[in-house]
């Protein structure tokens, strides 16, 4: 699937009354709307008070991490009202096409993940001919794995997203699999992961990561070059390399950078421009991060 063919999703949003809105009444203290998934939409609610959502619909894959406090949680879906205690490390997975009325009593902070079905569906060969992949709801439940990957894109966004939508995307994709596995109606068939990529292909794909590396490299976009879906990609890609697609992006803005810097003609402001840094702070703070001194340093030891 080509990444045209999934609709963006920018936000966290259920449909109420015809009208896409928030299901959380405060406003987020993160989100990936400036990044563009492109498929996915994450979103930080540090500070929810008590509250109450009317019957609603989701349109897409619905994912809620609480991350801290105490609730009492109550649920009405497909006629049957539950209710449940409900803390940190507790999820909620709503699925497209879902309909519920919630309500909390208790402040609670939370990460809510959004994904659009045709993401879900075309992260894998074995399910991208379908338009969606039914999944199983569940109101209280644990998941190591699901929060881990949550909590990583979280820190990604807050992090100003180094290697630009690249790195969630792949987490998101690696998601998706998990959900396809774990909570697909009808399981898809799993494919052994023990040959790396052809090298034609690896060659084709490294060539335009080089060469592209100051621009945003979408995993849709690298996985077509490789004539694969999204996680075939990246199984097979860490396989060829040892390294997944945004480490290899990030190293390869790395490597442009230091050519820039031996040259004084470029002022570091530009060299963050040329290599896809949003400015020149986010540039210095992972410069000195991967190569342990700031681009002015390693200018002058230049």
């Amino acid at each position: 699937m080509e990444s045209g063919a999934i609709l963006p999703v920018r936000a966290v949003e259920v449909l109420r009354s015809g009208h896409l809105v928030s299901p959380i009444v405060t406003a987020s203290a993160v989100s990936s709307r400036r990044v563009g998934w492109n498929g996915i939409a994450l979103e930080a609610f540090p500070d929810v008070p008590s509250s109450y959502i009317p019957e609603h619909d989701h349109p897409t894959h619905f994912l809620n991490l609480f991350t801290s406090g105490r609730v009492r949680a109550q649920w009405t879906m497909d006629g049957r009202t539950r209710s449940a205690d409900h803390g940190a490390g507790t999820l909620y997975l709503l699925p497209a096409g879902s309909r519920d009325l919630a309500s909390w009593s208790g402040p609670s902070s939370r990460i809510i993940l959004v994904m659009e079905p045709r993401f879900l569906a075309g992260t894998l060969d074995e399910t991208a001919h379908m338009g969606d992949v039914e999944l199983r709801p569940n109101w209280n439940f644990q998941d190591r794995h699901i929060v881990g990957i949550l909590r990583a894109l979280h820190a990604d966004l807050e992090d100003g997203s180094p290697a630009g939508p690249l790195y969630g995307q792949s987490l998101s994709v690696a998601l998706a699999h998990y959900l396809i596995r774990r909570f697909a109606v009808q399981t898809a068939p799993h494919r052994d992961y023990r040959n790396g990529m052809p090298a034609v292909r690896l060659n084709r794909v490294l060539d335009f990561m080089r060469q592209n590396c100051g621009q945003e490299a979408r995993l849709w976009e690298l996985a077509s070059l490789a004539g694969m879906s999204p996680h075939y990609f990246c199984e097979l890609f860490k396989k060829s390399t040892g390294v997944s697609p945004h480490q290899y992006l990030l190293r390869c803005r790395m490597d442009r950078a230091k050519e820039f810097l031996r040259s004084p003609q470029f002022t570091v402001r530009q060299v963050a421009e040329a290599t896809g840094f949003a400015d020149q702070s986010h540039f210095t703070k992972v410069f000195r991060r991967l190569a342990g001194i700031t681009p002015v340093q390693f200018r002058a030891a230049a």
